[in-house]
């Protein structure tokens, strides 16, 4: 490649400002204005990357979007950025970047020696080879040997935030089409128009013109755009996905042309954009040729050598070669003689070429090669020398050598592809284009226009000869997928095994799958397969293009919602009572709860024995307000409810209370809890801690889809109130303490009913139910009064003892009595049988969800895995959660230990679990397996603690 000392003249670069930046370890200087990509190639260097899986060297080989080679590990440290294009990446002062994929350098990379293998490496070989010795064997090497950049490996320090937009007409692309577009919305001075562009200034290919009237009419369109005040242009901003209704995802680049700075501004912005009517500019992308070697540095695009010259003043070349099968080619080849570039030929495989520019070609003293094709390339950093072969007047075979030519650059064109990806998500139909060899758009149903060359209209006939691999040659050495190393070989062998779809082939091949997403391989890669199956190409379609349609950080995913924003923590309404009181916290789903509250010198078990025995004997204060609670009103909420619960709610009458099971369409228990009957059309529902906003969608969504007819509202009001549980045989004494308008004593309040009144002057809701197994009373107040009433009833208890106690002591406690914890003593296929239900089941003579197939025979089964107690043998054994019950013979599992705690009230383990037919076999002996032992266990009933319920009435 030739190091370009002096610029061209009307270059949109400023030369009057040095930039300094490095690569691989070497420093270099380009000006202000250049892109990473311009500045290595204005050095003169011509190997900057290697490919994915051969090693094979890879230069710059287009100008924007479409490259696929120049991916480059931009800066380092938490600032790094792998497979950033270098084409896209513009230079700043200090900019640090390094080729990967390569040891020891991109240059001299020992990895290019599996280049001499590629015979025993076709597509898809991963999925035929390693089967001996085992894939463990090789994975090693394929990790090492495989990839492309480095993922940082420390957090990102950059910020990141999200904006919402609404505009009446949405223009994607702010080239000559795109700006004449938004000029005429903007005629209307109500119409708000939002103008998109990707690139660091708007202009489109009128940014890589030559000096004069499109440079002209640019800078006029661009005054007359900044002198709009309905027009909104975002630059340095892609569009990489459109949704239904005219949703648009956008990212915009704030501060990358400033490196890695700390500034105020975010690195990048995420645009949710909602238009009215979009109008997509995209232009189009030119195709390569596909023939053999076709990869070497050296060999660009044409349009990419077109901008590189008008745009970045560069000359890339001493010898430059054009290779073409379609006119705009030519039309560059002459723009850029007469800029002073050295163009020695053109290559064409068409037999005739329109005459007038021939003539012109002769004029310039440009040797002209037609009907002729490149059968070989040459040249070990760089293309060298290019031979040639006649082709037939068919242009299907070769006939005979048409010698060489000498070249260091060549610049080839194979026709021009729509860039119609957002089209295409927006649901497009396309059709292709035989005269121009290319997918245009054709139907859909959003409101979206098309213009200028992402609809076709090339301004100027291509005359385009598709040529999809170069014939009487072979294609194992004729690139498609020039960063994957997917040859038109692959493509053939696909085909051969039967892989005709064009998704098959994709993903057999890799074709398509590279940085890029096969801006520059898929048309040339349908046109291989539809010539291998015998179809036309039209008939092979396209892959479905998808979001993205550029690489998206996570961080602009993200936005602000990082670290404790990416899901902030819900903190009790007495969090700070916990923390005085030296809580142990612990995340349960998103709230911070206390686990238990260690004393000096206690570890977490040794607390839990403390404050489960201390609820046993006296008195403990749990902070239970994450405890689902759901209201449901309306004049059919007891229906509803009805249908939404086993359980017969009919019954329920005002003031009390019910445990239930919930079920889905399955019959799997997907929660349980405490229903409360407030009055005849108003009901709360207890439900997991975890399962609040579950089990809301799950309400709502029966609401809203199948029983639209009843009058139901239902509303989540967890957050809304502070929920304390008192609870041990001293509880009601210390309640009792506080003035209140409610009756506590036990023959007025009994066990599973609900009052409402006033605590110490505070309106207040209490349900006497029990999760421990003792006396308790939940109150429930409004939240702002949660961290007062913690300290009250505190304050009011010193003369019972009374400790704060936490979750995982509440789970020892209730593992003791027997409780089911659905999530924990359940799986995905527990049904209500399962957990010795299955005469609620029979009684209920209405219907429910999920009744249909507990009828079936699934849900009769004998050996279902059923809840059961385990009683170990030698009691002072220790098992865990997890723990496997085997077969009586001892090679298979039958079911599983839930819950699994040391009871420091019964003195030895108490364990829970789900075991076949354990109802059946209550008594019999079984094994544990846990830890690489086995231990004797006897299935029991699940209540280990007080079976006969006497303290829980107390």
């Amino acid at each position: 490649m030739k190091k370009t000392g002096q610029r061209l003249p009307h270059a949109r670069v400023d030369t009057t400002r040095a930039v300094d930046f490095q690569f691989d370890g070497r420093r270099y200087r380009g000006f202000h204005g250049d892109t990473l990509a311009s500045a290595l190639l204005a050095n003169g260097v011509g190997v900057v990357g290697r490919s994915f899986k051969l090693h094979r060297p890879r230069g710059v080989f287009g100008a924007a979007r479409e490259e696929t080679n120049a991916l480059i590990q931009l800066e380092s440290g938490g600032y790094t950025e792998p497979n950033a294009r270098a084409t896209l990446v513009p230079l700043y002062q200090g900019l640090e970047a390094r080729g990967q994929n390569a040891w020891p350098s991109v240059r001299f990379d020992l990895f290019g020696l599996i280049g001499l293998c590629k015979r025993l490496l076709p597509a898809s070989f991963y999925y035929k080879t390693f089967m001996w010795p085992s894939w463990h064997s090789w994975e090693w090497l394929v990790r090492r040997v495989a990839g492309l950049g480095k993922a940082p490996a420390i957090s990102d320090p950059h910020t990141y935030i999200k904006q919402n937009v609404h505009a009446d007409i949405v223009v994607v692309g702010a080239g000559r089409s795109g700006l004449q577009a938004a000029l005429t919305a903007a005629a209307d001075p109500d119409c708000r128009v939002l103008l998109i562009d990707e690139q660091e200034e708007p202009g489109g290919t009128l940014l890589a013109s030559p000096a004069g009237e499109d440079r002209q009419w640019l800078a006029e369109a661009m005054s007359s755009i900044a002198a709009l005040d309905n027009v909104t242009l975002l630059s340095r901003t892609t569009v990489n996905g459109y949704y239904d209704s005219n949703v648009l995802a956008a990212l915009e680049r704030v501060t990358h042309h400033l490196g890695p700075v700390t500034s105020e501004q975010p690195r990048e912005r995420f645009w949710r954009i909602f238009a009215g009517r979009v109008v997509l500019a995209t232009g189009a992308i030119e195709r390569p040729l596909v023939f053999p070697h076709n990869d070497r540095p050296g060999i660009m695009l044409a349009s990419a050598v077109r901008e590189y010259t008008h745009r970045y003043g560069l000359t890339l070349g001493e010898r430059v070669v054009f290779y073409s099968n379609n006119d705009s080619a030519w039309r560059t080849a002459l723009e850029l003689a007469e800029a002073g570039v050295p163009v020695a030929a053109i290559v064409d495989i068409r037999a005739s070429v329109e005459p007038a520019l021939q003539q012109r070609a002769q004029d310039a003293g440009i040797i002209q090669r037609l009907g002729t094709a490149v059968t070989h390339t040459r040249g070990r950093h760089g293309v060298r020398t290019l031979v040639l072969h006649s082709l037939a007047a068919n242009g299907q075979s070769l006939e005979a050598s048409a010698g060489t030519l000498d070249c260091d650059l060549l610049a080839m064109s194979g026709g021009w592809t729509p860039t119609i990806h957002l089209y295409s998500q927006a649901g497009g139909q396309l059709d292709f284009r035989e005269d121009d060899a290319c997918f245009v758009p054709a139907r859909v149903h959003q409101a979206v226009t098309v213009v200028g060359r992402a609809n076709g209209d090339f301004r100027e006939p291509l005359n385009v000869l598709p040529q999809w691999l170069t014939p009487g040659v072979s294609p194992e050495h004729q690139w498609i997928d020039f960063q994957y190393d997917v040859t038109a070989s692959d493509i053939q062998l696909a085909a051969r095994e039967n892989f005709v779809s064009v998704e098959h082939v994709k993903r057999y091949t890799t074709n398509g799958m590279s940085v890029d997403q096969g801006k520059t391989s898929n048309v040339n890669g349908l046109g291989v397969l539809a010539k291998a199956t015998g179809r036309p190409i039209a008939d092979v379609g396209t892959t479905r293009f998808r979001p993205p349609y550029h690489p998206t950080t996570l961080g602009a995913y993200a936005g602000v919602a990082l670290g404790e924003l990416y899901q902030p923590y819900q903190l009790l309404p007495a969090h700070e009572a916990h923390l005085a009181a030296g809580a142990a916290f612990e995340d349960y789903g998103a709230w911070k709860r206390p686990a238990c509250y260690p004393r000096s010198g206690e570890d977490e078990a040794a607390a839990m024995a403390r404050e489960a025995t201390a609820v046993r004997k006296g008195v403990g204060l749990l902070d239970y307000s994450p405890l689902g609670k759901l209201e449901v009103h309306g004049p059919d909420a007891r229906e509803f409810l009805n249908r939404v619960y086993l359980n017969n709610v009919q019954t329920l009458k005002v003031g009390a209370a019910r445990y239930g099971l919930m079920l889905n369409e399955a019959g799997i228990v997907i929660d349980d809890g405490i229903m409360v009957c407030l009055a005849e059309q108003h009901f709360l529902l207890h439900t997991t801690s975890g399962g609040a906003t579950t089990i809301h969608q799950h309400l709502e969504e029966w609401l809203q889809c199948e029983w639209p007819e009843l009058q139901v509202i239902v509303s989540n009001a967890t957050t809304q109130w502070a929920t304390l549980m008192l609870s041990g045989p001293q509880a009601r004494a210390v309640l009792q303490t506080l003035p209140s308008d409610i009756d506590l004593a036990r023959e007025a309040f009994g066990h599973m009913q609900y009052r409402e009144g006033t605590l110490d002057d505070v309106p207040c809701r209490i349900l006497r139910a029990s999760f421990t197994g003792e006396v308790s009373f939940e109150i429930s107040v409004p939240a702002r009064h949660g961290l007062d009433l913690w300290h009250r009833l505190m304050a009011a208890g010193e003369a019972f003892d009374i400790i704060p106690f936490g979750i995982e002591s509440l789970m020892l406690l209730r593992t003791e009595k027997g409780y089911l914890h659905v999530g924990s003593d359940t799986d995905g296929n527990t049904m209500p049988q399962d957990l010795g239900w299955a005469g609620a089941v029979e009684k209920k003579s209405a219907d429910f969800i999920g009744r249909r197939t507990l009828s079936q025979d699934v849900g009769k089964a004998t050996d279902r895995f059923q809840f059961t107690g385990i009683e170990l043998l030698e009691p002072k054994e220790h098992i865990v959660s997890g723990a496997h019950v085997l077969t009586a013979d001892g090679t298979s599992t039958a079911g599983y230990v839930t819950s699994a705690v040391f009871s420091p009230n019964l003195g030895r383990t108490v364990a829970l679990g789900i075991v076949a037919g354990a109802r059946e076999r209550e008594g019999d002996q079984v094994t544990i397996f846990y830890g690489g032992k086995t231990r004797p266990a006897r299935l029991v009933k699940p209540c280990a603690y007080d079976p006969a319920g006497e303290a829980l009435n107390g």
